[in-house]
């Protein structure tokens, strides 16, 4: 069993996140080496390593109901919070498809410069998203502490 699961769901969600931002950090320092073999296999050591986190932490984050909390004083946003669940798959997929490719029996050269191109979007794909997600809390928040009395 991981320590993961023996933790409480926020202490959970906070090792997963942390965990993603070294990912990605890695990983951001990895695209900008010279795609060789050696480039390849720590690519693909990372790619596995968000593939293992990040289903964990969408997981967690929808435990309960995803942003059950917003949701519960702002019933109207739940547009932007089914399609915020929904990008969960989305990210998840691409990046297994990519992680495909960087695995794929072809010389890493030939399809470097794409995959590494993708991977960057794929990057600022999953930060705006979680930076959406932070602003959706913090604007329920600041909503519902300015209420007054």
């Amino acid at each position: 069993m991981t320590t993961a699961l023996l933790q409480p769901p926020h202490d959970a969600l906070a090792h997963h996140a942390a965990l993603e931002h070294l990912l990605l950090g890695d990983l951001r320092e990895l695209l900008e080496e010279p795609p060789d073999r050696q480039n390849r296999r720590w690519l693909l050591v990372i790619l596995d390593g968000l593939l293992e986190t990040l289903p964990r932490q969408f997981l967690l984050e929808e435990q309960g109901g995803y942003l059950a909390e917003v949701l519960d004083q702002y019933p109207s946003w739940r547009p932007q919070v089914d399609g915020l669940r929904r990008q969960h798959g989305e990210l998840y997929a691409t990046l297994d498809r990519l992680r495909d490719r960087v695995a794929g029996g072809r010389p890493f050269g030939h399809a470097a410069a794409d995959v590494r191109r993708e991977l960057r979007d794929w990057m600022h794909r999953l930060i705006a998203h979680n930076r959406h997600e932070n602003r959706i809390l913090q604007t329920a928040m600041n909503l519902e502490v300015g209420t007054g009395d």
